[in-house]
Parts: structure tokens; C-alpha cells; sequence
């Protein structure tokens, strides 16, 4: 009964006091280049994937088309390549978040996947608009339109197909063709309250 007890006692001050002091004195790996917490992907992959599924549309409100493309191009290129990279150019910065921005003009090391090409489009717009927390992915929700949003996240899903050259010409970084739209606005608060696309 005795050892019981102790272990009770161990378990309920001993080991939160503990864990206390591992995150009080800063031995947390929260540096970026710090090894990551034993399953600490799994750990967070699991709720977002879960949150995603929940929430994706499922049918994008516009299709893909050339004028969609160049569209998502210019937004894509003023707003994302930063961190994820231009076509053929890797990006410096997103080498050196953590988690590693992938590179969304890259073919995966197996097979013939280039960046999110193989999510869903809805996948990719709900990461647009809502962000990743302690990713350093962003929330577009208020700086995009919803239009704005799926033609960058539906230009993504399509990185594996062939693309019009004007597209890739902006992706390449050599187009001197400004954006149709002009600089990428605030959305105006109609659209802000505009409806959001049914499941």
C-alpha cells in the first residue's frame, strides 16, 4: 500500500513538476533548427488533417481555365513564392522555416507529383484561407478574395499538368505582363460577406 502511494504521489506532483520545469528553463526545441519532439509530425498532422477534412469544399466555385491560371499566377507569385518558390527556382527563405515550406513547383522524389498537385483543390484553398499554426503558412482569408484564393489553390492542383506558357512565364519569373487585377487588393467588405461556397 505504502509503494502505492508513493507512486500516486509521484505521478500527480512529481512528474507535472517535472514537465514544469523542461518547459520553464527553455530546454524546448522551438529554435528552428532544433531536432523535433519524438512523433511531433504525427502530432500535429493528425487534428489539422482531421479539421481539413471537415471543413473542405469539396467543389471549387470557378474551374480551372487560362484566364484562371494567369490570375492564380500573379497572386501566386506576389503573395506565396517567397517561401515555396518559383518554377525552377527554389526558394532561399522557405529552406529554413520549420516545418521546410515545400517547394510547390517541385516533382516529388517518387513519382510525378509536383508540390500539392495530389490534395484536393479544397485542401489547398482551406490552407490559403485559414493558414497552419507554427508553420509560418499564413491566413489569406483577409488579405485574398475568394476568387483569388481558389484560382491560386486550383493553378496548385494543376502544377503537375502541362500549363498555357503565359502561366509558366509568370512562374518562371520572366513575364513583364502585369496582373489583369493589378496589386493584389484587401478584399472590400462586400466580400467579405459574400457567401462561402456550399460543401
Amino acid at each position: 500500500m505504502g509503494r502505492f502511494l508513493i507512486g500516486v504521489i509521484i505521478g500527480i506532483i512529481l512528474v507535472p513538476l517535472c514537465v514544469f520545469a523542461y518547459f520553464k528553463w527553455g530546454n524546448v526545441p522551438v529554435a528552428v533548427n532544433d531536432p523535433p519532439f519524438p512523433q511531433e509530425r504525427l502530432v500535429t498532422a493528425a487534428p489539422l488533417n482531421a479539421r481539413i477534412d471537415r471543413e473542405m469544399v469539396k467543389n471549387p466555385p470557378i474551374q480551372p481555365s487560362e484566364e484562371n491560371f494567369v490570375a492564380g499566377a500573379h497572386i501566386y507569385a506576389d503573395q506565396c513564392a517567397v517561401c515555396h518558390g518559383l518554377h525552377g527556382k527554389p526558394s532561399v527563405v522557405g529552406t529554413h522555416e520549420f516545418p521546410t515550406a515545400p517547394g510547390l513547383w517541385e516533382k516529388h522524389r517518387s513519382g510525378d507529383v509536383v508540390g500539392v498537385s495530389d490534395d484536393p483543390p479544397g485542401e489547398t484553398y482551406w490552407k490559403v484561407a485559414n493558414g497552419i499554426r507554427l508553420t509560418g503558412m499564413p491566413a489569406y482569408k483577409d488579405v485574398l478574395n475568394e476568387t483569388q484564393m481558389w484560382q491560386v489553390s486550383l493553378l496548385l492542383a494543376n502544377a503537375d499538368k502541362p500549363l498555357p506558357p503565359s502561366v509558366v512565364s509568370i512562374l518562371n519569373g520572366e513575364s513583364t505582363v502585369q496582373s489583369p487585377m493589378g496589386p493584389v487588393p484587401a478584399p472590400t467588405s462586400e466580400q467579405k460577406a459574400a457567401p462561402t461556397p456550399q460543401k
